[in-house]
């Protein structure tokens, strides 16, 4: 018997109403199966994020795709798509968390080399802003992932990274330069390299500071840049970031009480971003969303309007970590944003806290109804959703961000 040629089709001729077989081991795409019945937009976006040059059309003809071979369902998620977009939306979550903590490890090594290793020091953390700056430009639409540092208390190294994502994504927004985006990311990782010479307890100290300790703390962006202008590898944009990272623009800040006509435009970024990144890590847990309106409330004059502006759009109306309602009535945890500010990637579970899962929203006809309160949870919704694992952020660069 002849054999039938193989028909190939470009992904941007996928349609409803087909059969198709994808040209990949089974393990390499989140579908159940290599054979593909198209029956909704979900599973066709879905392909076209799995980086296949073509697929296979099994069945069905392009003239009457509109005619699909099988009913579709009146279901928004067909039952087989929701664990194939969990798996989906695992994958590039793994991506943003191992980019993460790369960074971790690139920002803990340049830290440890200081003092011993300037130059060393300077290759290392350069190397590091080359390639968040790489993570962000290379995609057209870098969105903002909720990532997990393994530490129950904020450090300079995790807090440094969070504050240059946000920093750099701002930049980005602000259409800045690559040479301020690189003195934004380089600045951001190191504006609390001072606080490794304010002693553990005092560092980690939970509850209220004395005041000779608050004194201390205060003194870290001036030990800081000392530390880097004594190794002289760092530019003096560079320094003047981890120099006055807790200035404000009305004059209210410290060390040296300056205001916006004396700050770079980069340090008064880095400012804001590490005075909202600072309120996710209080004693009383603070939701981003209450961070947010925290700095509208409190700090109109002391920082600008046009940067809070931009940092609420790189954030969105439910930053990541925000704990939220859906219109289905589950719970959800914030966990990516996407260009539908009601509609972000979550994790999710019903309110007794079972069934937890990735849920990509914009696949479905769901979205965000409220933000919830910390006490509207029930203790095992709390633990599904995992409220002890700390807020950082990081880069997402997948089409279904």
């Amino acid at each position: 018997m002849e054999k039938t040629e193989e028909i190939r089709l470009s992904l941007s001729q996928l349609q409803k109403g087909i059969t198709v077989k994808l040209p990949l081991s089974w393990t390499d795409h989140p579908f159940l199966f290599n054979k593909i019945e198209i029956i909704s937009d979900a599973q066709i976006n879905m392909i076209r994020q799995l980086g296949v040059p073509y697929v296979i059309l099994l069945s069905g003809t392009l003239e009457n795709a509109a005619e699909p071979l099988v009913a579709e369902s009146n279901v928004s998620q067909p039952a087989e798509i929701l664990p194939a977009l969990d798996k989906l939306a695992r994958k590039h979550l793994r991506q943003s968390q191992s980019q993460f903590i790369n960074a971790l490890n690139g920002i803990r090594g340049g830290f440890g080399k200081v003092v011993s290793d300037p130059e060393g020091a300077s290759r290392e953390i350069s190397v590091l802003v080359e390639t968040m700056l790489t993570q962000l430009l290379d995609a057209d639409t870098a969105h903002l992932a909720l990532v997990i540092s393994g530490e129950s208390r904020p450090t300079a190294t995790q807090h440094g990274v969070s504050v240059a994502v946000l920093s750099m994504m701002m930049g980005k927004a602000l259409q800045l330069p690559k040479p301020a985006l690189r003195t934004l990311a380089t600045g951001a990782l190191l504006h609390d390299i001072g606080k490794l010479r304010i002693p553990p307890a005092i560092r980690n100290k939970r509850g209220a500071l004395t005041t000779p300790e608050k004194n201390f703390i205060a003194m870290h962006p001036t030990y800081g840049h000392e530390l880097l202008k004594r190794g002289g590898m760092f530019s003096d944009e560079v320094l003047d970031i981890v120099w006055h990272h807790h200035e404000f623009m009305d004059g209210s800040g410290y060390p040296d009480g300056l205001d916006s006509g004396k700050l770079p435009l980069t340090t008064q970024i880095v400012a804001l971003v590490n005075d909202y990144d600072n309120l996710l890590w209080r004693d009383e847990m603070v939701s981003p969303q209450v961070a947010l309106g925290y700095l509208f409330k409190n700090r109109v004059k002391q920082h600008s309007d046009t940067l809070i502006q931009a940092l609420v759009k790189i954030l969105g109306v439910y930053p990541p970590g925000t704990l939220v309602q859906l219109t289905d009535d589950s719970l959800a945890k914030v966990v990516v944003t996407t260009n539908n500010v009601m509609q972000p990637l979550v994790w999710c579970c019903q309110r007794d806290g079972k069934k937890g899962c990735y849920r990509i929203l914009s696949e479905e006809e769901t979205s965000i109804a409220r933000a919830l309160k910390v006490e509207e949870l029930s203790e095992n919704a709390k633990k599904t959703l995992r409220l002890d694992a700390g807020i950082s952020f990081y880069f997402c660069q997948s089409g279904t961000c």
